[in-house]
Parts: C-alpha cells; structure tokens; sequence
C-alpha cells in the first residue's frame, strides 16, 4: 500500500452479558464465564462476521474522486484590465466619428424592421476600407431616393455608384450591393440572414460586417467584430499570444481570452480609441493613459 495512504480500521465491540433463566439480575463475572462455556457447548450459533470498515485518507493534499478537475489556466495579457479601464476613461466623452457615425447611426430608425436591418448591412458593406464620415454621407444620399431592397434592384449601377462615391472601392461595391440585394429578395424575402455563415456568404460581406450585423440588426452577440482599428491597437498593447497578420486572426486571439461579456464593447471602444489617439501613423502616446503599460510606446 502506497506510504501516502494512512489505513484506519474500525470494527463494532460488544460486552458480553448472560442473563438467567428467569431472572433479571446479572451474574458475577466467574460464574458468567462459566455459563457461558456451558452454553457454547450445548448450542452451537453461527458467528456474525464482523465488518471492517476502511477509510483512506490522502496524504500530502491529494483530492478525493469527487474533487473538482483543475482548471488549467487562461492566458490573458499583462494589464489588460488597467488597460481596457484607461481606454474607458479616454474614450468616456463618446466623441469620436464612430459614435454619431457608425453602423448604428445609419438607417431609418422609422423603417420598417425588414428594411431597418437592410439598411444596417448596406452601411456596413459601405464602411469597408472608407472613414465614417464618408460612409454616412453615401447613406444619406442613398435614403433620399428610399432605400429599400427594391429600390436598389430597380436603380441602374451608374446613378448607384453616383450616389456612393467617393466610399473606398466603390465600383466593386456597386456590383456587390446589387448582386447581395438579389440574393436578398430570392432567398430570404428581403430580410437579412440571421447567422454568421449565411451573412460571409453574401458578396462582399466579410466576418467583422457579419458581426456588426448581427449585433446591431438582430441584437445577437455572435463574436468580436475586428477592424483595421482593433487588429491594430489589439497587436499594440499585445492583446495576442502573438503579432497578427490579419483582423480575422485578431478576433480569434481576442475571443479565446476576453470575457464574453465584454465582446459587445470592444469594437466601438477601440475603434474611437484609434480614431483618436491611437492613430495608425504617429500615434499619440503622449496623450495616453496607457503610456506606461503600452509596449508598442515603449519602441516609438
């Protein structure tokens, strides 16, 4: 048996007693002795076996069967959180382009909701590659004429890239908005899919608009939506095990540490924070909270 494992045994004891024939009263220890002899010879009773119960007790800390598994521990950043507390304080003003401009501030609170979420994912399919303020000019243009999925399909694709320009790449969004709005009306009646998947699957809609849409036109939380802003300032503070090459591999770093509950925040958060102060070229160190915490500030 293993010298860590202590054996403790316990078993029932029991005094022995006689009584006699028909009387109460207990006989002194001689003449119990004999009696009994006497009646251990006349009568033989099977013997009851005695129980041996054995108990282990672990030695040096081990746990017992039932123990909880140990969890083997997440890796996070260093700071993270005095980090991210920093970034909320700079950012607690809300008065980047993001916050008047974004994806949420686009479509016609007034629509219906079929053409609302329409609405959502045409501004995001704008946004790529091209500022916010931009964006929200090529929106508002576009609601003049009433967008919806059939005005779209019925606009020609010259006076469609009219009323988009000057949106970055804005020739191949008009092919992409025209061939996602046939899509639209053929396969889900005007509505936008509700899931990741079939939203990657539309032209020219990749995994951070698919994000955005399902937080901002479904309400669902689906993932971390990663722009250029995010895949920058993530890779800044070193917010992954590694340096990433692309924002999709940002996400992936990010969700496997980040507190799902705070999913939701991140994108608006940094996005402001990029636009602001961690610029792309000649970043504001000198102007962060995170100054001292900031590795990529410590090389500029």
């Amino acid at each position: 048996m293993n010298s860590g494992v202590r054996m403790v045994t316990r078993s029932r004891s029991r005094a022995t007693r006689i009584a006699s024939e028909g009387c109460r009263e207990e006989l002194a220890p001689q003449e119990a002795a004999a009696e009994g002899r006497k009646s251990h010879r006349s009568v033989r009773h099977p013997r009851k076996t005695q129980k041996m119960h054995v108990a282990y007790e672990a030695a040096n800390g081990e746990e017992g069967e039932d123990a909880e598994p140990l969890k083997v521990p997440i890796w996070e950043p260093q700071n993270w959180q005095q980090q991210l507390a920093n970034i909320r304080i700079m950012r607690s003003k809300k008065d980047a382009p993001v916050d008047q401009l974004g994806a949420e501030h686009c479509y016609d609170a007034s629509a219906p909701p079929k053409v609302r979420r329409y609405q959502v994912l045409l501004s995001l399919m704008l946004s790529s590659q091209t500022k916010d303020q931009v964006t929200a000019g090529a929106m508002q243009r576009l609601r003049a004429r009433g967008l919806t999925v059939e005005s779209i399909l019925q606009t020609d694709d010259d006076t469609l890239g009219r009323l988009i320009y000057p949106v970055g790449f804005w020739r191949n969004k008009v092919k992409y908005i025209r061939q996602t709005t046939a899509i639209l009306q053929q396969r889900y009646d005007g509505d936008i899919p509700a899931s990741v998947p079939e939203l990657v699957a539309l032209p020219g809609v990749g995994p951070k608009m698919a994000h955005l849409a399902m937080a901002v036109a479904w309400g669902t939380i689906s993932g971390i939506a990663v722009d250029t802003h995010v895949h920058r300032i993530a890779n800044r503070l070193r917010w992954t095990k590694k340096m990433t090459k692309t924002p999709e591999e940002t996400r992936k770093n990010l969700e496997e540490w980040l507190p799902r509950v705070l999913w939701s925040e991140v994108n608006g958060l940094l996005v402001g924070f990029g636009q602001q102060i961690c610029l792309p070229v000649h970043p504001r160190c000198q102007a962060c909270l995170n100054k001292a915490l900031c590795p990529a500030a410590q090389d500029l």
